[in-house]
This record gives structure tokens, sequence and C-alpha cells, in this order.
């Protein structure tokens, strides 16, 4: 059992889609993530829609953190409905860096289950997505279970 207790340990994808390059801030998260057990596929910048799809099936990921500091959490909501689509509505879903307040409902109905602003305590982070991983699996377990039957 990891830190975060899930065995195998929690499977996340740190990435930015759209024009964005400022990833500084999912540098650091991803290193929090990776120091608390948690396995982190890091992207670099300016990843399309399809391509973080294709990484989250073919990586098994359980939760995908998007890091905006420049409005490309405005295409987010895509991105959720692109993993519905792909028949990935279970993974989880947060958003860390600048979302100015009146745009955060859009993204918790698109699916998102937090937002981390600039200044979020590391051990929030680190809890969340480990309970949001750990749901996930929930989740996926549940489906194997009823294709078992």
């Amino acid at each position: 059992m990891t830190a975060t207790g899930l065995n195998p340990p929690a499977r996340v994808l740190v990435t930015k889609i759209g024009l964005d390059g400022h990833d500084r801030g999912s540098r650091i998260v991803a290193a929090y993530l990776r120091d608390a057990g948690m396995e982190v596929i890091y992207t670099p910048p300016w990843q399309s829609i399809p391509a973080v799809v294709k990484l989250v099936l073919e990586e098994d990921v359980d939760v995908v953190g998007i890091s905006s500091l420049a409005t490309d959490h405005l295409i987010v909501p895509k991105l959720a409905d692109a993993l519905r689509t792909a028949g990935l509505g279970h993974v989880g879903l947060i958003v860390g860096g600048i979302v100015p307040d009146d745009e955060c409902p859009a993204l918790q109905q698109a699916g998102v289950s937090a937002i981390f602003g600039p200044g979020s305590p590391r051990d929030e982070i680190i809890a969340h997505v480990a309970a949001l991983a750990a749901k996930v699996r929930d989740v996926k377990n549940a489906e194997f279970r009823e294709i078992a039957q």
C-alpha cells in the first residue's frame, strides 16, 4: 500500500491543454503527488484534447489534473465531454491555477471535482486527489464486478 492507501498507487495525469505554456505550478503539484506515493504522468504544455484522452486511456489514469493560468480552463468542459464520449467519464478531473470565481460553476457542472487556486495547501491537494482516485477505483471495480456476473 502507498501513502494514499491504493495498491497499485493512484495514477494521475498532470497536463496543460490549449496554448498556456506556464507550467511551473503544474510541475510543483506533480512533484507533491509523486512524493505522496502516486504515479504521475506529466506532459509538457500545449496538449490537445484528443491527445489527453488518448493518454488517459493508454495510461489507465484515475485522475486528470489540468493546470490553467491563461483561460485554458474554459476548454475543460470540452475535455470532460471527450472523456465521457470515450467511455472514460469515471475518471476524476481537477483544475489548478487562475480561475475567476464566476467561471467555477461551469467547471463544476462539467464534472470538475475541485479547483485549486494559487497557494492551495499541498496536503489539501494530495488528500483530495487520493480520495478522488479511491472513488474512481471503486467505480471501476464495481463495473468489473458487474461484467464478471
